[in-house]
């Protein structure tokens, strides 16, 4: 069995992980990791895992949080998986990180990406971006194998991005020059501390758009893009809350090439993902919306080809808090230890 340690249990990211974990046939949570509820049994913090996760949680640094683990899940913020990954990676554990820390293969991409964050551009951990692989199973499937070591989980408007985009990219089927992600994301995706912008009143009947500056997901979508383009490629990327709880909506736009309809548009996204058990393409006409993709670790592309205009229309929809988060990183680990990457993630979602 494959040992886990879960460190910050305590938030969305880790919870959501540790859902999944316990109905995987080939893991074993060893531990669980977490500042604020340390001390705490895991069920009685979320009570829907009562049977099922009935474990003290350790405090980070304690004796039981080092425990012998054969990979880490890191679901900490931006900053944490950095200082500890080294010590993780020395005690023979693999590394899979939900934050920033790992998605660039440089100091100068990591510090780009820091910016955005006004956070400090500074890696405390350069040495390591080298050996990081990002994780997007979709498009690095050939680097995320058992020789990988540490993996950068993707940002959740990435993952909607860059998959609802990437085919046309591959395929020259778009002017590069016109790509627009216009993504909506249910409040789920701030995480679990609270803050007044996110207090009930100011969300309820409230949509609002952020980050217009600059998101820090645009550097991982615009490095995917560029990589399977061939070429250095920008896009216009605006992120909205709506008064959601989960679930991620991005309509991506882009000018159609000359003589592009939009049946060879989708047999070419249905070649492209032909190989990829969670993505799944449908028609303009497909009655789909993010309720059809909550709780999976699924992604639901609607094809589209605006006839009067020319221009593509892709709408890509996720569920933030598992293909967007913690089933991405699942799916991650199964192919570090050599599973079928749907191992303990095929399953639909619930209906209505």
């Amino acid at each position: 069995m494959i040992k886990a340690r879960v460190i910050g249990a305590g938030g969305y990211g880790g919870v959501g992980i540790c859902e999944l974990l316990v109905r995987h046939p080939e893991v074993e949570i060893a531990v669980l990791v977490d500042r604020g509820t340390a001390g705490r049994i895991y069920s009685d913090v979320y009570p829907h895992l009562r049977g099922f996760l009935d474990v003290p949680v350790a405090a980070p640094g304690s004796s039981e949080a080092g425990v012998e683990a054969d990979v880490t899940f890191m679901a900490t913020p931006d900053g944490v998986g950095m200082v500890l990954a080294e010590s993780e990676l020395d005690a023979g554990a693999k590394v899979i990180d939900y934050s920033g820390d790992f998605r660039f293969n440089t100091a100068e991409a990591y510090a780009d990406y820091a910016t955005r964050l006004d956070k400090d551009p500074q890696h405390k951990s350069p040495a390591l971006l080298p050996l990081a692989v990002y994780g997007l199973p979709e498009l690095h499937r050939d680097t995320l194998t058992p020789s990988a070591k540490l993996v950068g989980n993707p940002g959740c408007f990435a993952v909607s991005g860059i998959l609802g985009l990437a085919p046309a990219v591959a395929g020259s089927l778009v002017d590069t020059d016109t790509l627009i992600c216009d993504c909506k994301t249910g409040v789920s995706g701030a995480g679990k501390k609270p803050s007044p912008a996110f207090h009930y009143p100011a969300r309820y009947d409230q949509m609002n758009a952020y980050r217009l500056s600059g998101h820090q997901h645009v550097c991982e979508i615009e490095r995917e893009l560029s990589l399977v383009g061939g070429k250095d490629i920008r896009v216009t990327f605006t992120a909205q809350v709506v008064p959601a709880c989960r679930g991620i909506m991005s309509v991506l736009y882009g000018q159609a090439a000359d003589g592009v309809t939009e049946t060879s548009l989708k047999a070419a996204y249905d070649d492209f993902y032909s190989d990829s058990p969670f993505v799944h393409v449908f028609p303009s006409d497909a009655d789909i919306g993010t309720a059809q993709v909550r709780g999976t670790n699924r992604c639901f592309l609607v094809v589209s080809l605006d006839a009067r205009t020319g221009r593509m229309r892709i709408v890509s929809y996720i569920d933030n808090l598992v293909k967007g988060q913690a089933g991405s990183a699942l799916q991650n680990m199964n192919l570090l230890f050599g599973l079928p990457e749907t191992t303990g993630l095929d399953q639909p979602g619930m209906y209505p």
